[in-house]
């Protein structure tokens, strides 16, 4: 492998495990501040993909279709949290994986419902087509650049919302003692639903970005659910910056591994993950 080519990998893989990141610190803050086991947190990103596709070929702006339905993915998870998962918090882990399993299987009908079980695509933005050249015959994706950009943007505002804001402090004392926190007088169904609708919101924006590269089709929000969990374990429940570093891990054993190992590849994620657990069960960062 030579240098442009490494290059071009390394970027793949750092771009990937960002994306994977974004769907990650969603699973990880509603269930490590929650308690809450989100099967169902897959089909958010699902539900950002086909927005994407529906509002960009409504309004023929895809910065419109983001900005609407991020605000979408917000309202939709302050209902969803109100109507739903604020009746579980109390519940067994069993339940809330009945529960969020069956609203996978309700989700992909709705979808089918609205949408149909075509694949679509959705066009990159003509600002954001180009490409950077690296050598004469090979060359770099601006939008990819853009989607790192933008994953890399979210995730310094989470950083600074969960530890330098009074919102961030409620939240990390939640996480921490919920029965002590609301004796001080906190709303914790007011942060809950926050977070449920942080995370909510950080699965569509995930899905709406990846769209354009990754194409919009039935039942996509699966496939990445299980690499969400293999982050979310490696990394620790809970902890954010330990979903971050598992993510980026995750993307560079998975990209080079496709490239070095592919008759292999596809176990390399999961010999990571029982690797880490056998050096740290509780993951690389505790909550």
């Amino acid at each position: 492998m030579d240098l442009a080519n490494f290059l071009i990998q390394l970027l793949n893989s750092v771009q990937y495990g960002l994306l994977l990141f974004m769907l990650a610190a969603g699973l990880t803050l509603i269930f490590g501040i929650m308690g809450v086991v989100n099967l169902a947190h897959g089909s958010f990103y699902m539900l950002g993909a086909y927005l994407a596709w529906s509002l960009s070929s409504m309004t023929g702006s895809f910065t419109i279709a983001i900005i609407g339905g991020a605000v979408l993915s917000v309202i939709f998870g302050l209902i969803l949290e109100r109507l739903l998962f604020r009746h579980f918090y109390e519940r067994d882990h069993l339940d809330q994986v009945l529960l969020t399993f069956g609203l996978i299987y309700i989700f992909e009908e709705v979808r089918s419902i609205l949408w149909g079980d075509d694949v679509h695509g959705v066009t990159i933005p003509q600002l954001l087509s180009a490409s950077i050249p690296l050598t004469d015959n090979l060359s770099y994706p601006v939008y990819r650049l853009f989607m790192s950009g933008v994953c890399i943007a979210l995730a310094i505002g989470l950083y600074l919302l969960i530890s330098r804001t009074r919102l961030g402090m409620k939240i990390r004392a939640g996480a921490f003692n919920r029965d002590m926190t609301e004796s001080l007088g906190v709303n914790i169904k007011l942060i809950h639903a926050v977070v449920f609708a942080i995370g909510v919101a950080l699965a569509t924006i995930a899905g709406m970005i990846a769209s354009p590269i990754s194409s919009v089709y039935p039942n996509m929000g699966s496939q990445v659910l299980i690499m969400c969990f293999v982050v979310v374990v490696i990394g620790g429940i809970g902890s954010v910056r330990g979903a971050l570093i598992s993510a980026l891990l995750v993307g560079l054993v998975d990209t080079f591994g496709k490239v070095l190992l592919p008759q292999v590849a596809g176990m390399l994620v999961y010999m990571l993950m029982a690797a880490v657990l056998l050096w740290k069960p509780e993951g690389l960062f505790k909550q």
